[in-house]
């Protein structure tokens, strides 16, 4: 049996909360329901913090042979549908019961009110699901998948503040990453992080050098004082843990 998911969908301005057992998509074969032009997130990872909910838009067109009762909405699943993450959904009412239809829905994931596993960061499936009036149901795998990722922060410190030109400037910072299981962020050692830095009147920044993180997160390096402008340093990710870039430290030049 495949494990119990709860998810709360609000359609057409009113809220079903429903329990379903995860069954293995099996694609429009199992008759009554299909799901095309599926995305989610317009294709990007779906980065989840520690205590912020967050929205994440997702649309699809339904095609049906039978009148639905409610739904047709789509989630994500994986390990052939025995996991499916927990999450609250928001879809429109389509009028049309029976033919095709497009659809809009935002899946809610709420770290602070849910209890989400490390482990659950990965990749994911998206299936769609329709429960039909006549008690019968139609649950398809629709070939897309979605990376779920812990996010990161970063902090960031130059100094001395102001320098003298040609000098020694030291950055620092740190490297964090979201624990669901404790919900607070913890130490991320051993990361490869880019120092960036932007001129005073400059649109964007350029990449200065590469250094990795200390076993506890810890960023540092030194660079000669040039001109006056603003530190950061930027992560690019894996396949568990978002992307992020840390505050600028303006520093003057003299």
């Amino acid at each position: 049996m495949g494990k119990q998911v709860w998810r709360a969908v609000v359609a057409g301005g009113a809220a079903a909360v429903f329990t379903a057992v995860a069954a293995v998509p099996a694609g429009a074969a199992e008759g009554g329901a299909s799901f095309s032009r599926v995305q989610v997130n317009s294709g990007k990872p779906i980065v989840i913090g520690t205590s912020k909910e967050v929205a994440i838009p997702a649309s699809f067109r339904v095609t049906t042979t039978r009148a639905w009762k409610w739904g047709p909405l789509v989630y994500l699943y994986r390990n052939g549908a025995d996991d499916a993450l927990w999450h609250d959904i928001g879809t429109n009412d389509c009028p049309q019961r029976v033919g095709s239809c497009d659809i809009q829905e935002t899946l809610y994931f709420d770290p602070s009110g849910w209890a989400m596993r490390n482990s659950e960061a990965g990749v994911w499936k998206v299936a769609g699901e329709v429960y039909f009036k006549d008690g019968s149901k139609d649950v398809d795998a629709t070939g897309l998948t979605v990376h779920v990722k812990r996010n990161s922060r970063l902090t960031v410190n130059a100094s001395p503040e102001p320098v003298a030109k040609g000098k020694t400037l030291t950055v620092t910072g740190k490297v964090t990453r979201a624990n669901w299981e404790t919900r607070k962020y913890a130490l991320y050692g051993g990361r490869h992080v880019a120092l960036q830095f932007k001129p005073s009147g400059a649109a964007s920044y350029t990449t200065v050098k590469k250094v990795y993180a200390n076993g506890s997160g810890a960023l540092k390096t030194t660079v000669k004082a040039s001109k006056t402008g603003t530190w950061r340093w930027a992560y690019y990710g894996n396949t568990t843990t978002g992307a992020s870039l840390s505050p600028g430290d303006h520093v003057v030049v003299k």
